[in-house]
């Protein structure tokens, strides 16, 4: 006779029961917002949806472990939990996933050696990892060499980890890897050939490979992107190693210390492609190596080409005005030597031209038409003569401009003052002259925020009317952001040298926050305007080395932002504005060789500097050049307040005693005791203390001065 199974229907409810309680805790598995994030650790009853094919829990707010629970869900293909919060190590139980396809941890606080299991998973085509802390400073470690069991694997990204030993050899062989990933670790060694023309992407930048690089490379034909940058790669590199990788978009061989050699004598180093993801072109970076030579010449549709930091030599070509194309060319650091090419100023889609620190010389010969979409001229630190060719004022989209360095000989450019977009003005160490006239154009500079124009020969009045325009210096914008980064931006930062806080200094990236006025070493007489207080953007502010008369404008107090400043080596007078020590963000300060005189001020910011910041002006005293001040000067800063109140009332009350002392010798000793004795009431104790001591101590040496003066007597007289 049949019987219902009770032990069936108590597993179904309980079953039911369990689904229940496993779907209410992944739905309470939710934060408030709208978008239904997940925050919080990944709770273990996920791993018993045994059926679960896709997990994708990626750009939440989870933290905690990855819980080894997962490891129970056999027929999951693809688990993504990268950017995420995970911590500790991954889980051994995730190798039970023999059905796994796609594997993304990137971008979490992972930490541990990477599972030897998961060259056991033969079903992994994907595999990111990127931007963890595997093989962290307390276990490093490899990449497993199970990693090259894995056919199947299309996408390996392992970089921005702290992997060490060398790359297995096994990896280069894998029939259908493209994607390869495993820059910014610790690798080392020998790079090993390339045996799989399959890789597309090789990164493997930020890493101490070393030796030479593989001619092997050539062999990889459908190769787009190529980055060995910043290892320890030497040798000779031929370029026609890469003469028939049709398909190349980007190479970086940069930060190492390789040569080139052509001895194939291609026409150019690389093949003219167009599978960037730019217009047209592509990029070459080729900084900071060892090479010699005349300048290579790349393909006519190369859009960034890097070759700087380098020791090449001769001539800048004439072929260079083929790259029709180009967007970026930075041949800064080397020592080319010539005259600028005048196509320069003709190429419409040039953005950035950086030449700086070479021995270009001649005259600034290029036109610039009213195409132009030039926004970064950087020429500093050559031999240039002549004068600044207005035509660059059709370069309506210039951002920086820097002619510093170099043999100009030309008036002050008030004409650049029409550019709308102008952040960046140097003009420093040149032979410009005369004075800076006024403009009777209303917006000028508007969004100029450094500007130098130091160790030339400009005279007359500081140019007030300059200061009235220079509006983005006038205001302290909190809300100010970096503005949005363009590709170019991505692999080329603007630099300017500023000389802040008594030395020189280069600004990178943050021109669009730094705030900068250097008008020093030139001969500029008057007074300091107090207009210069209204530039409360300030971080920077030097005027030495001119001959400038009068006293500090008070107003130099409003520059809250200020951090550096330089009025050395003129010939200011009178005192200091005490409104000066209220600059709480001032770092640097330097009055000396002036004809300064009176109290220096007191305050937060004054009582760091040293002696060298007023030395050369005889009529200042105070801290810290000398002992004391007198009353005759009241800081107007909030800074130790209590403690100036202690020292004046102590100074009060020591005469105060010495007051009552005397009443007490002229009016009597009871008169002048209770005297004292209401003043100690009211009074401190502690300097009575001392007082009594000192007291103590003069009449001691009285009476011994006393006694020596009669045993001296006695002497006498006997003999």
């Amino acid at each position: 006779m049949w019987a219902p199974d009770t032990g069936w229907e108590a597993k179904k409810n309980n079953r039911e029961a369990f689904d229940n309680k496993v779907s209410n805790k992944i739905t309470n598995f939710k934060s408030s917002s709208r978008f239904a994030y997940f925050s919080g650790p990944i709770p273990e009853e996920i791993g018993y949806l045994r059926s679960l094919i896709y997990l994708q829990l990626y750009d939440n707010s989870l933290n905690g472990s990855i819980p080894a629970s997962l490891g129970n869900l056999r027929n999951l293909q693809v688990l993504s939990l990268n950017d995420n919060n995970l911590i500790e190590e991954i889980p051994l139980a995730i190798c039970n996933l023999t059905s796994m396809v796609t594997l993304y941890l990137s971008r979490n606080n992972l930490k541990g050696n990477i599972l030897k299991c998961l060259g056991n998973i033969s079903s992994l085509q994907y595999v990111m990892m990127s931007n963890n802390n595997l093989s962290g400073e307390l276990h490093p470690g490899p990449i497993p060499e199970s990693i090259s069991n894995l056919t199947r694997i299309e996408s390996l990204y392992l970089d921005g980890n702290s992997l060490n030993g060398t790359i297995p050899s096994g990896m280069f062989s894998l029939p259908s890897l493209s994607y390869l990933s495993l820059g910014s670790n610790q690798f080392s060694g020998q790079l090993e050939d390339f045996k799989s023309n399959t890789l597309v992407w090789i990164q493997l930048q930020g890493n101490r490979l070393q030796g030479h690089l593989p001619k092997s490379i050539q062999n990889l034909v459908n190769l787009k992107y190529l980055d060995l940058s910043f290892n320890n790669i030497s040798g000779s590199v031929d370029v026609s190693l890469f003469s028939d990788l049709k398909q190349l978009s980007y190479l970086s061989l940069s930060y190492n210390s390789i040569s080139l050699t052509n001895e194939k004598e291609v026409k150019s180093s690389l093949p003219d492609m167009d599978s960037i993801p730019l217009q047209s072109g592509y990029i070459i970076d080729l900084r900071s190596n060892f090479l010699k030579g005349s300048l290579p010449i790349p393909g006519n549709s190369t859009a960034f080409f890097f070759i700087s930091e380098n020791n090449l030599s001769g001539e800048i070509p004439s072929s260079i005005c083929n790259l029709k194309s180009v967007q970026l060319l930075d041949l800064a650091r080397n020592n080319l030597m010539g005259a600028i090419p005048q196509c320069f100023g003709n190429i419409s889609g040039l953005l950035v031209l950086d030449m700086h620190n070479n021995n270009l010389s001649g005259t600034l010969s290029m036109a610039f038409g009213i195409v132009s979409e030039l926004r970064s001229l950087n020429l500093r630190g050559n031999e240039l003569e002549g004068k600044i060719p207005r035509s660059l004022a059709n370069c309506e989209a210039l951002q920086v401009f820097d002619l510093g360095d170099n043999h100009l000989n030309d008036t002050f450019p008030m004409w650049l003052g029409t550019l709308p977009y102008l952040q960046v003005l140097s003009l420093r160490s040149n032979k410009l002259h005369g004075s800076i006239r006024t403009s009777r154009i209303e917006n000028m500079f508007p969004q100029l925020r450094i500007i130098d124009l130091s160790y030339n020969a400009f005279s007359g009045n500081l140019p007030t009317s300059l200061f009235q325009h220079l509006k983005a210096m006038r205001t302290i914008d909190q809300s100010l952001k970096a503005p949005r980064s363009s590709y170019i931006e991505s692999y080329y930062q603007d630099s300017i040298t500023i000389a802040t806080k008594g030395i020189d200094r280069e600004i990178v990236r943050i021109l669009y926050l730094y705030t900068a006025l250097d008008l020093s070493n030139n001969k500029f007489s008057g007074k300091i305007p107090s207009i210069i207080g209204d530039l409360v953007a300030l971080h920077v502010l030097s005027l030495s080395h001119n001959g400038l008369q009068g006293q500090i404008p008070s107003s130099l107090g409003n520059l809250s932002s200020i951090e550096s400043l330089d009025l050395s080596v003129n010939q200011l007078s009178g005192k200091i504005p005490p409104q000066l020590a209220s600059l709480t963000s001032l770092a640097f300060l330097n009055l000396s060789h002036n004809h300064l005189q009176g109290c220096i001020p007191q305050g937060p910011q004054f009582h760091t500097f040293e002696n060298n910041s007023y030395e050369g002006n005889d009529g200042l005293r105070g801290f810290p050049i000398s002992k004391g001040c007198g009353n005759d000067q009241v800081s107007e800063t909030n800074y130790t307040e209590s403690a100036l109140d202690d020292e004046e009332s102590d100074f009060k009350f020591l005469s105060d005693f010495w007051k009552a002392a005397l009443m007490g010798y002229v009016s009597g000793l009871c008169i002048g005791l209770s005297i004292i004795y209401f003043m100690i009431s009211n009074g401190k104790p502690i300097w009575l203390a001392r007082i009594i001591v000192e007291l103590e101590n003069k009449i001691m040496m009285g009476r011994r001065k006393t006694q020596r003066r009669q045993r001296n007597n006695r002497r006498s007289n006997h003999l």
